[in-house]
């Protein structure tokens, strides 16, 4: 089989649509690069290989009846864990919301896994993906793949580190003032952040500082206020 890394997720995509490839062999190749090289750079954090396996061989099935595959047909992308994805904990780096399990996906992963996309796993992040290095006391550091002396950048850390190291084509991350853009430098690929007049839902759940009275448990669901983008490898994906 062709390397997936040796295309873009244009290509990727196109090729699985076609048969020409079968999500299902995309999905373990690259579940079998991550298990070998993630251990190193700790960038993925939360497993998804069991649904991604499923998920593809789904898609495969679509396909092969005649129902078309989407335009990210069988693309191995990461999910930041600051967003919402059904069955795993949004953590945003925080002890607190290490049992905080999403009983649904966000929005933007809903549209993503509609256009079969194939969630290979979940990305690191800082405390409130609030630094600009990656690290924070429930997942551990996640290290630059380029060099294990330089920062990956944050706070989309893991996802930069994650698809500079080929495990994955896509990288979701979030971004205020960098979060996207720094990482992507920081690790050689390419960032985009979408502008805000971008027809995107924010949706998400984040930690409130503190019990309050609007926030009595310390934690609420409302629209997050960071642009939800993505890093790639191939200029061509954007």
């Amino acid at each position: 089989m062709t390397d997936p890394n040796a295309l873009s997720a244009r290509e990727l995509a196109a090729a699985v649509s076609s048969g020409r490839l079968r999500a299902e062999a995309v999905t373990a190749a690259t579940l079998e690069r991550i298990a070998a090289v993630n251990p190193g750079i700790n960038a993925i954090v939360q497993d998804c290989a069991e649904e991604a396996l499923r998920d593809a061989a789904a898609l495969d099935a679509r396909i092969a009846s005649g129902q078309g595959g989407g335009i990210l047909a069988g693309v191995p992308v990461t999910i930041k864990v600051i967003s919402d994805q059904k069955g795993h904990a949004t953590t945003n780096g925080l002890k607190a919301a290490a049992n905080l399990v999403a009983d649904r996906d966000a929005p933007f992963l809903r549209n993503m896994r509609g256009e079969g996309a194939l969630v290979v796993g979940r990305t690191n992040t800082p405390a409130f993906s609030y630094r600009w290095f990656t690290s924070n006391l429930v997942h551990g550091q996640t290290l630059n793949p380029v060099n294990p002396a330089l920062t990956p950048g944050g706070s989309s850390g893991g996802a930069g580190a994650a698809v500079a190291a080929g495990l994955g084509h896509v990288g979701h991350g979030t971004d205020i003032a960098g979060s996207i853009r720094y990482p992507a430098y920081a690790c050689g690929v390419h960032g985009l952040r979408p502008s805000r007049a971008a027809r995107h839902s924010r949706a998400g759940r984040y930690a409130a500082p503190a019990p309050s009275p609007r926030c009595p448990a310390g934690w609420r669901s409302k629209p997050a206020c960071r642009p939800a983008g993505r890093a790639r490898r191939h200029r061509s994906d954007s």
